[in-house]
């Protein structure tokens, strides 16, 4: 099979479009459609639903998406140990990141990374979905690196970072401050407006599982797209919130919750494998030496 015909299927399958996939890899369009035509033959599957309007990746694709793309990492992989010898760490590390609070300085470990290792390309992104969809990005070979506040699955490398526990954040005046308690139930707060991330988010979905068990269903004033954001919507008095203490709460009352829970853990993850190439083990073991352990 020539690894050409993986980078057509690869190509098609992110893009969902013969045309931009062509684009990409400054080949003729009819050249990519050719090697999908070949490439399915000689599996004797079909990779996609294709029409003149749309592009549709069947299940037999699904599964071959991860592993073509560890093929071609492989083959990229190759390439590099061949020239790396005499010329330093090179090759491209795809990191998938959201706002990590006071765990980690990312842009300052990134660029002592880059200054130490300029040939390696440095590439990060977010998902609107959180823990959640960069999980799923790292499972599907879209990232190479990603953070966590999710349990990582099995399939995966992963080095917890940090450990926190969850702590009740109150707007100044609000009637649980008032009343001098020293600790919050969440029962407390059922009937509160609530402030908090955005669906999907690591915290977020360790929190409602908690509310879950208890039978409380929330209202919620406002849904945000990073964690810091939290604390200064509390302390304008939007609503109260449930968070790990990872953030800064200037302004808000802070209260230990009555039942402690299980904390919320900050991970770094890696698609399988991929740390045994020398540029992906070095900003890993860059990033695990700039944080605290849990």
């Amino acid at each position: 099979m020539e690894t050409r015909l993986l980078e057509y299927f690869v190509a098609v399958a992110d893009d969902l479009s013969v045309t931009r996939a062509s684009e990409r890899l400054f080949v003729a369009q009819s050249t990519v459609s050719a090697g999908l035509k070949s490439l399915e033959g000689e599996l004797g599957v079909s990779l996609f639903e294709r029409n003149t309007k749309t592009v549709r990746l069947l299940p037999p694709g699904e599964a071959l998406l991860p592993l073509a793309r560890a093929l071609l990492d492989d083959v990229d992989g190759l390439r590099q140990m061949a020239t790396e010898a005499g010329a330093g760490l090179r090759g491209r590390v795809r990191i998938g990141s959201f706002a990590v609070m006071h765990v980690l300085d990312l842009p300052a470990v990134l660029g002592r990374f880059r200054r130490e290792h300029p040939l390696v390309d440095l590439q990060i992104a977010s998902s609107p979905t959180g823990s959640t969809g960069l999980m799923d990005d790292l499972v599907h070979g879209r990232f190479d690196l990603a953070f966590s506040g999710l349990p990582v699955p099995p399939e995966l490398e992963s080095w917890p970072l940090a450990a926190f526990d969850f702590v009740v954040l109150l707007p100044p005046g609000h009637r649980l401050a008032v009343e001098g308690r020293s600790s919050v139930a969440l029962d407390d707060l059922a009937a509160d407006d609530w402030v908090d991330v955005l669906p999907g988010f690591g915290n977020r979905v360790q929190l409602e599982r908690m509310l879950a068990e208890r039978g409380i269903r929330r209202h919620l004033s406002a849904e945000l797209a990073d964690l810091p954001s939290i604390g200064p919507c509390v302390a304008a008095g939007l609503g109260v919130a449930v968070v790990p203490d990872a953030i800064d709460t200037t302004g808000c009352v802070r209260l230990p919750l009555a039942v402690p829970v299980e904390p919320w853990v900050f991970s770094l993850a890696a698609r399988r494998g991929a740390s045994r190439w020398p540029h992906i083990r070095a900003l890993v073991e860059q990033i695990r030496a700039g944080t605290p352990r849990p």
